[in-house]
């Protein structure tokens, strides 16, 4: 039984090099009960290995057999192989365990097996243990990935763990079509028909905005190539550099408050500083606002579906040495143009949208056009909501989740935040061979948030008068790993 790969997922298995592998990760901290047993990760992977991978997870891509791009199922999924069990050495440190990571995230997925690996990781500080995994995003998008591996976690401990996000029943299960020519052919008509259709009322438009990058003109809305020459679009390599930054949900939502925003443009504002200094460290100082391609979801409420159903908007962020408060002004506005361009556009010409900008980027890459012209975008900026709850595995509690995702289309940094409960984490994942050490980077942005944050307090404090004794002070934060 085989169905057709759809179009834009079609893209992500098309573009992919051995120096910009299409998968996207995550590591997920976990913090092991204060009684629990010793072999407490050996019997996750044990039950791990025993779960039956369900759709797509038990499929490769097919090429060959029939001359259409199509899913069918493997022969075999071993799972010995697709999830492992790493101990780091005695007296292994947080740095230690990002270099791991790094290494873990830099190789293809092998495309002759399900698009899927998992590692659990044990010999962190505080006797915590992790789990890192990589995922093809032929397969999920992030909102789809997240929905099955909150699925996998219970809301309480519990003496048996869930099954694992390859094997999680999530929504209703598609019925797969007969393996005939005849029967993909037309379920790749019918998934394609719509997005061609779209083409027209796309390429205009999408023309005009590339004219635009060529000649450095800025309109509103999404912007794509306009990202001004930067380190951030240095010809990606295999290596790879990662950081993480955890900041508390609580005080994200007062600044974003105080200034009307929401999470997602105070994320916005206080990485596009981070950046911006980073780059200052580098000796590197732009000119122009860095842009910023942010995925936008199309999923109706309840889809579930494994597959990738996001657009994505081209921003440009603040302005190069703008004022906290200021920073925060104009990414709000610049963030809110691409929003309403994306959704004046139905679902379909926004896939196609995506696609095409994705497509023409490559090609641009390729033909290293984007000095000569404009990147696509400097950075990709994503946030996927993840669990407003606490969760468990068996009886190990998850304390955060820090997402691991792709670099692609000449665009060498992307920082993708996820949020648990009430941790937001920030997973920073660069071009090692022009961005080394970004955990300075997650310095800055840590340090921007406090700026942003004593703009928010002096915002609010002009509306509320001082209390009696002393200046009312932001409060105090509690230190994050």
């Amino acid at each position: 039984m085989a169905r057709a790969i759809p179009p834009l997922d079609l893209v992500f298995l098309l573009i992919e090099t051995a120096d910009a592998p299409m998968h996207v990760g995550g590591v997920m901290l976990f913090e092991r009960p204060a009684a629990g047993r010793p072999d407490l990760v050996t019997r996750l992977v044990r039950g791990y290995r025993a779960a039956r991978p369900r759709p797509p997870f038990d499929q490769v891509p097919d090429f060959v057999a029939t001359g259409m791009p199509r899913w069918r199922r493997a022969a075999a999924v071993d799972l010995d192989y697709h999830v492992r069990h790493l101990v780091l050495p005695a007296g292994a440190t947080e740095q230690s365990f990002l270099r791991l990571i790094e290494d873990l995230h830099e190789p293809l997925l092998d495309r002759n097996r399900p698009g899927f690996r998992v590692w659990f990781i044990e010999g962190l500080p505080d006797r915590r243990f992790a789990i890192y995994f990589k995922v093809h995003h032929s397969l999920v998008d992030g909102l789809s990935a997240t929905v099955r591996l909150v699925a996998s976690l219970a809301t309480a401990p519990r003496a048996r763990a869930r099954p694992p996000f390859y094997a999680v029943a999530v929504g209703p299960r598609r019925t797969p079509l007969p393996a005939s020519v005849l029967a993909e052919l037309g379920e790749f008509v019918a998934t394609a028909r719509h997005e061609v259709s779209a083409i027209g009322a796309v390429g205009l438009g999408l023309v005009r905005k590339a004219v635009d990058g060529l000649l450095s003109r800025r309109g509103s809305g999404s912007q794509p190539f306009t990202g001004p020459n930067l380190p951030l679009n240095a010809a990606i390599r295999t290596p790879r550099s990662f950081a993480t930054l955890a900041l508390p949900l609580a005080e994200l939502r007062t600044v974003a408050h105080a200034f009307g925003a929401t999470i997602n443009d105070v994320a916005a504002a206080i990485v596009d500083a981070g950046v911006q200094a980073y780059l200052a460290d580098l000796g590197c100082r732009c000119d122009r606002p860095l842009v910023a391609m942010c995925p936008v979801s199309l999923r109706a409420a309840g889809d579930t579906t494994a597959t990738t159903n996001a657009s994505a908007m081209f921003v440009p962020l603040g302005a190069p040495r703008a004022k906290a408060g200021d920073r925060m002004r104009q990414v709000m506005a610049a963030l809110r143009a691409g929003k309403d361009e994306i959704r004046g556009m139905g679902r379909d010409a926004a896939l196609v949208y995506a696609a095409s900008v994705l497509g023409f980027a490559a090609a641009a890459e390729l033909a290293h056009a984007g000095d000569m012209t404009g990147h696509v975008a400097n950075l990709v900026l994503s946030n996927v909501p993840g669990a407003p709850d606490d969760r468990y595995l068996g009886t190990a509690r998850l304390q955060a989740v820090f997402p691991v995702s792709v670099l692609g289309a000449g665009i060498g940094l992307n920082v993708t935040l996820s949020s648990h409960f009430d941790t937001m984490g920030f997973g920073f994942i660069g071009n090692r061979t022009a961005l080394p050490d970004l955990e300075r980077m997650a310095g800055h942005t840590r340090r921007a948030f406090d700026e942003l944050a004593s703009a928010a307090y002096a915002l609010a404090a002009s509306d509320w008068p001082a209390p009696r004794g002393g200046t009312r002070r932001p409060a105090r934060r509690r230190r994050q790993r």
